[in-house]
C-alpha cells in the first residue's frame, strides 16, 4: 500500500515514512520523525522532535506527539521519543520529548491515550495501557504492562506505577503503585487488589487469592514495607513471578508505596 500524504499536510524534508503512512489534511510531520508502516496522522495532527514511531498507530486530530519537553533543565540538543506498534493517540492529547541530549521517551504497544491527556519527558510506559481523558503522567514516571488509568488523574515525577495496577479517576498519585492494586484518592492510597482487572486478564482464582493474601501482608496486617518483605520471604513462594514481582517492586521503590 502506497503512502499517502494530503496536499495540505506539510511532511519536512528529512522525515521518513514508511509504505502505507497515511497523513492527512493539515497535517505536520518533523524533519527528524521516522513513521512505520500503517500508521495513521489523521487531519491537524502533529508528529515532531526525534520522534520514531513504530507499525499500525493512530495519531487522532490535533493530538500533539514528539513535542519539546516542559523541563525548565533543557538546554538545546536532539531529544528523542520512541513509539512501538499499535498505539492510539486521541484528539488533544500530547506526548513529549526527553529533555536530555541521547536521551528518550519511552512508549510500548497497544497503549490507549485517551483526549487531553499528556506524557511527559522520559517517561517510560509499558504495553497495554489505557488512560483515561485529561490524565496526566509527570517527567520520569514508570508505567508497567496491563496499567489503567482512570479519568483525571495525575501522576507525580518519578513514581512508578505497577503491572495490571489501577489508579482511580481523579486520584492524585505520589507514591508508587504496586503491581495488581487499585490506588485512589487524593493524597492516593492503596484500597484493595484489582480483582477484576486481573479475571478478566485471565488469571486463575488461585493467582487472585494470592494476590489478595499479598495486600494483606503489606496493607492488613500493621507491617512496614520492609517487615511486610520480610514475612514474605519467609513464608511465600519465591519462584512465584506474582510473588517475585511484587517484592522486586516493593524493595526498588525510592519514592516509597502509596
Amino acid at each position: 500500500m502506497a503512502t499517502q500524504i494530503h496536499p495540505t499536510a506539510i511532511v519536512e524534508d528529512g522525515a521518513e515514512l514508511d509504505d502505507g503512512v497515511t497523513v492527512g489534511a493539515y497535517a505536520y510531520i518533523g524533519s527528524r520523525v521516522k513513521i512505520g508502516k500503517g500508521t495513521d496522522v489523521m487531519h491537524h495532527a502533529t508528529v515532531d522532535g526525534a520522534t520514531t514511531m513504530a507499525e499500525d498507530n493512530e495519531v487522532h486530530p490535533y493530538a500533539y506527539v514528539g513535542g519539546k519537553t516542559h523541563d525548565l533543565k533543557y538546554r538545546g540538543g536532539v531529544h528523542g521519543l520512541k513509539i512501538g506498534s499499535k498505539n492510539v493517540f486521541r484528539e488533544f492529547t500530547t506526548v513529549h520529548c526527553a529533555t536530555n541530549e541521547d536521551s528518550n521517551t519511552i512508549m510500548g504497544d497497544h497503549n490507549l491515550i485517551l483526549s487531553y491527556s499528556h506524557i511527559a519527558h522520559e517517561c517510560i510506559v509499558g504495553n497495554h495501557l489505557v488512560m483515561s481523558s485529561h490524565s496526566a503522567l509527570g517527567g520520569h514516571v514508570v508505567v508497567g504492562n496491563h496499567v489503567n488509568i482512570g479519568w483525571g488523574t495525575g501522576l507525580h515525577q518519578f513514581c512508578r506505577i505497577g503491572d495490571y495496577a489501577m489508579a482511580g479517576a481523579a486520584s492524585k498519585i505520589v507514591q508508587d503503585v504496586p503491581p495488581y492494586m487499585i490506588a485512589d484518592g487524593n493524597p492516593a492510597v492503596v484500597r484493595t487488589t484489582n480483582k477484576i482487572g486481573l479475571e478478566r486478564a485471565g488469571f486463575s482464582p488461585e493467582d487472585v487469592a494470592l494476590v489478595r493474601r499479598l495486600f494483606k501482608t503489606f496493607y492488613k496486617e500493621g507491617l512496614n514495607r520492609r517487615q511486610a518483605a520480610d514475612k514474605l520471604r519467609a513464608e511465600a513462594d519465591l519462584g512465584n513471578p506474582i510473588v517475585q514481582t511484587l517484592l522486586t517492586f516493593a524493595e526498588s521503590s525510592e519514592r516509597g508505596l502509596s
